[in-house]
């Protein structure tokens, strides 16, 4: 099967937008993800998939830790940025001591419990130890370009 064909049809899902970020020497690392899923309630953990390519990789294997910020349909530069097209600067929070993204809808403060080697990407499963949510709608992701949520009525007779 065609490499191609296989991106065209894995964006046929429509997915929220993600900046992972991590501390390192007190510097901060981040990256673009839409690989994010959460997978237990109870102890509640969360998963992220990282390409082999990809510089974090190495950050949150050395840190052990890292942040998923869910984006708000107001963030798409942010989205852009930490895919590697840096714009203006980015204003970080924190939370569990480690860098968030001020305004995202969603920040969630993870520790590594496990990391999975699959295919020519590594997964890392954290731990939840905090997290912080704001009312906003959300950026979204779907055949290779952003997206907002529109909201549709429905009438029920």
């Amino acid at each position: 099967m065609d490499d191609r064909l296989f991106r065209d049809a894995m964006g046929k899902f429509a997915t929220g937008v993600t900046v992972l970020l991590t501390e390192n020497e007190g510097e901060t690392h981040g990256m673009t993800a839409n690989g994010f899923m959460s997978i237990s309630l109870d102890p509640k953990l969360v998963l992220i998939s990282i390409g082999h390519k990809a510089k974090f990789l190495e950050k949150v294997s050395q840190s052990r830790k890292y942040t998923v910020n869910i984006l708000a349909e107001d963030q798409e530069q942010h989205s852009r940025h930490f895919a590697g097209r840096p714009g203006e600067a980015v204003e970080f929070e924190t939370l569990a001591e480690l860098p968030v993204l001020k305004g995202a809808i969603a920040q969630i403060a993870c520790e590594v419990v496990s990391e999975h080697v699959e295919g020519d990407h590594t997964l890392f499963i954290g731990k939840v130890v905090d997290l912080r949510l704001e009312d906003k709608k959300p950026l979204l992701f779907f055949g290779g370009k952003y997206h907002q949520l529109n909201a549709v009525e429905t009438v029920i007779s």
